[in-house]
């Protein structure tokens, strides 16, 4: 059901009910693009089942489900009608269109080429656990994040949203467990597997990535004194859960391991949905509080205020400090948009 995990912190205080939140959902409904609607979005049933609930609870975890539509019509097909009306402009009046009308002559030819287009749609998973007070995604990418967090904000009056901040940064503590000697080293419960990717920070950018490779090497700590960097890296936590954590705190390429599911009542009569959503939230409440665990557990907002406001106060005129913040969109606050990245880990 997870693919990936970006992890966000509640704010106290938000507790809506189910009827509330199915209220404020119902307004935002997902309908398809339009003949000359090139996106369109919103929420459809988590359960797959027409005019169904919008909001799922299962053993108190509530599920949404949140649905991308999109349009597109490549480029040239578009210049090429556009040129196509230009010509017949040019040969009819004998002038040549300026800028403004080749503009306008483009957007007239994608809206004339937007009904023949095919629609791709692409759904995500939102998982809210009002206990631990975390917000939860499935989106692989920051835009994606980005869409939805809005949405949310829209329907929900009240909902504040803030980046989970802990006292070590993912690349300080991927850099540590890279260079340690042995596994003995690693925090409990964590495993590196055989995937990473460094990268340096200087002009050339270099980049080195390592697949179905062991890790702890000379090689790779050799890369990292010479100050490549981890931006990415694959883990396990008790052989039960395997993902690549990146530098943002994002998990891509979640995936449960053998036996995990193994759980699961064969032949009940039981709504796989539910079971679905019953083991893998279980699996995902106890893996994700021993990674913030070993990256030195969570900082509290007042610490991560602090903390931001005398980097601020240090930092060089003209610098900003590096690290993770909220920034306030609407009724909510939500993390600082990192930079956008729809391409696979590895």
């Amino acid at each position: 059901m997870f693919k990936n995990v970006t992890l966000y912190r509640l704010q106290p205080g938000w507790a809506p009910t189910i009827d509330e939140m199915e209220a404020a959902l119902d307004a935002a409904r997902f309908s398809p693009c339009g003949a000359t609607q090139d996106k369109s979005f919103g929420w459809i049933e988590p359960r797959g089942q027409a005019h169904g609930p919008l909001v799922e609870s299962v053993n108190g975890q509530r599920i949404l489900r949140f649905m991308i539509e999109t349009k597109a019509v490549p480029g040239a097909v578009v210049r090429k009608k556009a040129q196509e009306a230009a010509d017949h402009i040019e040969a009819t009046t004998g002038r040549k269109p300026g800028k403004k009308e080749t503009k306008a002559l483009r957007e007239d030819a994608l809206l004339a080429l937007l009904p023949q287009a095919f629609a791709r749609q692409s759904q995500v998973w939102v998982w809210i656990d009002l206990e631990n007070g975390w917000l939860v995604t499935d989106a692989g990418s920051q835009g994606k994040n980005d869409e939805i967090i809005s949405a949310l904000v829209r329907a929900f009056d009240g909902l504040a949203l803030a980046l989970l901040n802990t006292a070590m940064t993912p690349q300080t503590a991927m850099t540590q467990w890279l260079m340690a000697e042995s596994s003995d080293e690693w925090p409990q419960g964590i495993s590196v597997e055989r995937e990473c990717e460094l990268k340096s920070h200087d002009e050339e950018k270099s980049v080195v990535k390592f697949t179905r490779h062991h890790l702890l090497t000379d090689e790779v700590r050799k890369h990292i004194t010479e100050g490549k960097l981890p931006s990415r890296l694959a883990l396990s936590w008790e052989g039960r859960i395997g993902f690549v954590m990146t530098e943002s705190m994002q998990l891509k390429k979640v995936s449960f391991l053998e036996g995990v599911f193994d759980d699961r009542p064969a032949g009940s009569d039981e709504d796989p949905f539910d079971t679905d959503v019953a083991l893998s939230t279980g699996e995902l409440r106890q893996m994700i509080p021993a990674l913030i665990e070993a990256l030195g557990g969570e900082l509290s907002p007042d610490t991560v205020t602090a903390a931001s406001q005398s980097a601020a106060a240090n930092a060089a005129p003209g610098s900003r400090p590096v690290g993770s913040g909220t920034v306030t969109v609407g009724k909510a606050a939500v993390p600082e948009a990192a930079t956008a990245d729809d391409t696979p880990p590895f």
